[in-house]
């Protein structure tokens, strides 16, 4: 894997995309490029780990359904993030041929992701770089979803094995809906915050 050549290849598809070695970089990056915003959150893992919503929500107004306001729950979170300036992702997998993939189960991630913002930032680890399409696609539903599920303590085939998905029919399911980003979207800046750990699932 070469990722200077998957860092151009995403630039040609129309990304801004920022590179960094570690964790703490990439959130001192975010924390002094974002400012006297309204942001909204995904709910991500990798956002968690980066403890972006305590740095963020210092000189910011942020929401994030994993961090619901007294008074509000998961929904209403979400909704008020699907309105703000900026909002803040991670990706489920991204392909070496430039495609993001991400899967969701209420909808609210995928919603952020393509329409609304002034700006998305997607943040993702080393981790999620898979060789194709077909690759990613596989990877948001059998290592993605379950583990997903497993640390949601869900009660799904995938959960329940951990080993792949199941395509069940379980009311708790989380991959209802799968968004393949084949280049940016039109009239909307979108960064990718590229680190060199492994993050997330």
């Amino acid at each position: 894997m070469d990722i200077k050549k998957v860092i151009e290849l995403l630039k040609l598809k129309g990304y801004t995309v920022s590179y960094f070695k570690n964790i703490e970089e990439a959130a001192v990056y975010l924390d002094n490029i974002i400012d006297n915003k309204s942001v909204g959150f995904g709910d991500s893992a990798t956002l968690l780990s980066m403890e972006l919503f305590e740095r963020l929500s210092s000189h910011n107004e942020v929401f994030d359904p994993q961090h619901c306001q007294i008074g509000t729950n998961f929904i209403d979170t979400a909704k008020k993030c699907l309105t703000t300036e900026i909002y803040i992702t991670s990706i489920n997998a991204l392909s070496e041929t430039g495609e993001i993939v991400n899967i969701d189960g209420t909808g609210n991630r995928v919603a952020g992701s393509i329409f609304g913002h002034k700006k998305v930032y997607f943040v993702t680890g080393i981790n999620k770089l898979v060789p194709t399409l077909e690759d990613a696609i596989w990877r948001v539903r059998n290592i993605v979803a379950p583990q997903n599920a497993m640390r949601l303590q869900l009660r799904t085939p995938c959960a329940q094995k951990g080993n792949r998905c199941y395509d069940c029919s379980s009311p708790d399911r989380i991959c209802n809906g799968m968004i393949i980003h084949f280049k940016k979207m039109n009239d909307i800046d979108m960064e990718i915050v590229l680190i060199d750990e492994q993050l997330g699932f």
